[in-house]
C-alpha cells in the first residue's frame, strides 16, 4: 500500500507549467505570493532569512535600509531591531555571499568554505595584501578586541590623510574589514546599523547555540556547491541552470548537464516553462506548489513595494525572463543618465511587477515623498490595481512613521489623481 501511494504521489516525468504560474511559482517560494495573514512576530523574521537563505545588506537610507526593506515586503510591518537582536544572539551572521548578507546559523559551514573559495577575488587579495604589510597594527588592533572587548570604528578618531582607497574609511575601519574579510573578525552587533567588530570564536560561541551540528567542520569545495544548487534552487522557487549561481555568488554559470545528476537523484525536477528556450528546475521540497502550478492553480494576492536589493530583482536577467521588468539600481548612475530616479522601487502587484517609484522617506517631516512614479507600458490603471498600489505605498508610508504620502510626478500623468484619491479614501 505504501509503495502505491509512493507512486501515485511522484510526479509526472514531464512538468509544464506556463510562464504566470513559473513567475508565481517563484513568488511563492520568496514568501511574496499572498498577504501575511497575521501580525509579524521575532520568528518570522527568522524564518524569512531561512527562507531566502541570506539576505542582502545594504546601508542607502533614502527609504529604509535594504534588509528592513526586504524582511517588510514580506511580513509587512514588523519591528526592525528583531533583525539586530537576531544578529546580536547568533541567530544569524555576516558573511560575503551575493554581495554582503545575513545568513541563517546553520550555514556557517557552507559560507567559511566560501570564504575559502574566494581566495582569487580581487577584495580578499587586497585584504590578505594589507594583512602582510600592515601586520604589526593589525595584531596591535587584534590584541585589543581581545583583551578589551569589541570595537567599532567610531571608537578610533580619524587622522588627516586624505581620503582614497575602500570608501575614504579611516585606517582602522580598513585593518576592520580586512580581517573580517579574512576570518579573524566577526560582526558581534550593529549600533546604528554601524558594525561592532569582534573575535570571531567569541562571536562562534554564540552562533553555535542556534546549531545542532558541529560548526568547526570543513566542507569540501564540492559540498559547498552542492549545497549552494541546491540551496539556490529552493529559495529560487524556479530556476534556469545559468541563474543557480549568481544566487550565492558560488560560481561560473551553470550548465543543464552540471545539473543531470541532481535531476537523477530526484533532488531537481526538471520543468518546461512555456516560451523558454531552456529547462527549468525546481527543488523536490516544492514538488507541490510545481504541481499546482502546473495545473494552474498557483494564485498572487500580494501587493508590496520592493527593495532594489530584493532578490525577486537583483539578477536582472532573470527579472526580465520571470517578469518582462528591465530593472537597474541607477543610484551608483550620475544624476544626468538616470532613467527612473536615485532609488527606485519596483511594484508588486498580484504576481506581476507592475510599475516603480522613486520615493524618499522625510522621517523628521513624517512625509513619504514619491518624487516620480511609472507605470509599465502595458499595465491597465483599473480600480483594482490602484487600490492594491495605494494601500500598499500607505503600508510602507506608515511602517516609516512617515503616514503622510506626497505625489510629486506619475507617468501616465492621469494615474496621479487616481492614487492621490485612493490614498485619501
Amino acid at each position: 500500500m505504501a509503495r502505491r501511494k509512493e507512486i501515485a504521489e511522484a510526479p509526472p516525468a514531464s512538468l509544464r507549467v506556463s510562464e504566470q504560474q513559473a513567475r508565481l511559482l517563484h513568488l511563492e517560494a520568496q514568501g511574496l505570493l499572498a498577504r501575511p495573514r497575521r501580525r509579524a512576530r521575532k520568528a518570522d523574521v527568522l524564518a524569512t532569512i531561512q527562507r531566502m537563505r541570506m539576505l542582502q545588506i545594504d546601508t542607502i537610507n533614502v527609504v529604509a535600509r535594504s534588509p528592513y526593506f526586504v524582511l517588510f515586503s514580506r511580513l509587512g510591518a514588523y519591528k526592525p531591531q528583531w533583525l539586530d537582536e537576531l544578529l546580536e544572539d547568533g541567530s544569524i551572521f555576516e558573511c560575503w555571499a551575493h554581495e554582503a548578507c545575513f545568513a541563517p546559523a546553520g550555514d556557517y559551514p557552507l559560507h567559511r568554505r566560501h570564504a575559502i573559495e574566494r581566495q582569487g577575488h580581487w577584495a580578499m587579495k587586497h585584504a590578505q595584501r594589507m594583512r602582510r604589510e600592515h601586520a604589526v597594527e593589525m595584531n596591535r588592533l587584534l590584541a585589543r578586541v581581545r583583551d578589551k572587548g569589541a570595537v567599532k570604528t567610531s571608537d578610533f578618531e580619524r587622522s588627516a590623510e586624505t581620503k582614497s582607497g575602500w570608501w575614504g574609511w579611516k585606517v582602522e575601519k580598513r585593518w576592520l574589514e580586512g580581517l573580517f574579510a579574512l576570518g579573524e573578525l566577526m560582526i558581534a552587533r550593529r549600533e546604528n546599523f554601524h558594525r561592532v567588530y569582534d573575535l570571531s570564536e567569541r562571536v562562534l560561541e554564540r552562533v553555535a547555540t542556534h546549531v545542532a551540528g558541529d560548526l568547526s567542520i570543513v566542507l569540501s569545495a564540492a559540498e559547498m556547491q552542492r549545497e549552494f544548487v541546491l540551496g539556490a534552487v529552493r529559495a529560487l522557487g524556479i530556476t534556469q541552470a545559468r541563474w543557480i549561481n549568481d544566487y550565492f555568488r558560488s560560481g561560473n554559470r551553470l550548465k543543464d548537464a552540471d545539473l543531470a545528476a541532481l535531476v537523477d537523484s530526484g533532488e531537481l525536477l526538471r520543468v518546461e516553462v512555456a516560451g523558454w528556450d531552456s529547462p527549468a528546475y525546481v527543488h523536490a521540497d516544492h514538488r507541490d506548489a510545481c504541481l499546482a502550478a502546473s495545473r494552474g492553480r498557483l494564485r498572487a494576492t500580494h501587493t508590496t513595494l520592493l527593495s532594489p536589493f530584493d532578490p525577486v530583482v537583483w539578477d536582472r536577467e532573470r527579472a526580465t525572463m520571470l517578469f518582462g521588468f528591465d530593472y537597474r539600481l541607477e543610484c551608483y548612475t550620475p544624476a544626468p543618465k538616470r532613467i527612473f530616479g536615485y532609488y527606485v522601487l519596483p511594484i508588486l502587484h498580484r504576481g506581476r511587477l507592475v510599475g516603480r517609484l522613486d520615493a524618499k522617506a522625510h522621517r523628521a517631516e513624517g512625509t513619504f515623498e514619491i518624487k516620480a512614479f511609472y507605470l509599465e507600458d502595458s499595465v491597465v490603471a483599473d480600480a483594482p490595481l490602484i487600490d492594491g498600489i495605494a494601500e500598499a505605498i500607505q503600508d510602507c508610508a506608515e511602517w516609516h512613521a512617515t503616514p503622510q504620502v506626497r505625489i510629486e510626478r506619475c507617468e501616465p500623468r492621469a494615474v496621479k489623481r487616481l492614487l492621490q484619491a485612493a490614498l485619501k479614501a
